[in-house]
C-alpha cells in the first residue's frame, strides 16, 4: 500500500510522529481484507504482541510504501511482518501477532480469511 504523508501525521518539525508508523501498518492490514470486500463487524483481528524497529524517518509530503508478509497462520493467530519504505529504502519494520476474535471471544480463523492471508505468505 502506498501512502502520502500529510501534516496530521507529523510533529512540529514535519517529521512523522512515531506512533503513526504503527497506524500506517494497521491501515495496510485492513486493506488486505477491504480489497476482498471483507468489512469486519462482529469479528476481526486484534494485536496481541508487537515489536517495532524505527530505522529512519519520513517527512511531510513523502510517499511511503507499506509491505505486508504473513509469516505463520495457526488456528486462531497470525504472525506478520510489515516494512515501510521511502524511496526503496526501509525506514520501519514491525512484527506482530494477531488473534482472531468473534463476538469478543478468541475463535478459529475462518477458511475464507486464511485464503486471503495466504496470498501474502
Amino acid at each position: 500500500m502506498k501512502k502520502r504523508i500529510y501534516y496530521d501525521s507529523t510533529d512540529a518539525g514535519g517529521i512523522v510522529y512515531h506512533t503513526e508508523y504503527i497506524k500506517f501498518c494497521e491501515q495496510a492490514r485492513s486493506e488486505l481484507f477491504f480489497k476482498h470486500n471483507v468489512f469486519f463487524e462482529n469479528d476481526g483481528f486484534v494485536v496481541t504482541e508487537i515489536n517495532a524497529k524505527f530505522i529512519s524517518s519520513a517527512k511531510l509530503g513523502d510517499i511511503i510504501e507499506i509491505k505486508t508478509k504473513v509469516l505463520e497462520i495457526s488456528k486462531v493467530k497470525v504472525n506478520i511482518k510489515q516494512e515501510i519504505y521511502k524511496e526503496n529504502k526501509k525506514i520501519f519494520e514491525l512484527t506482530a501477532t494477531l488473534a482472531y476474535m468473534k463476538n469478543y471471544k478468541l475463535s478459529k480463523i475462518p477458511e475464507h480469511y486464511k485464503e486471503i492471508l495466504n496470498e501474502y505468505t
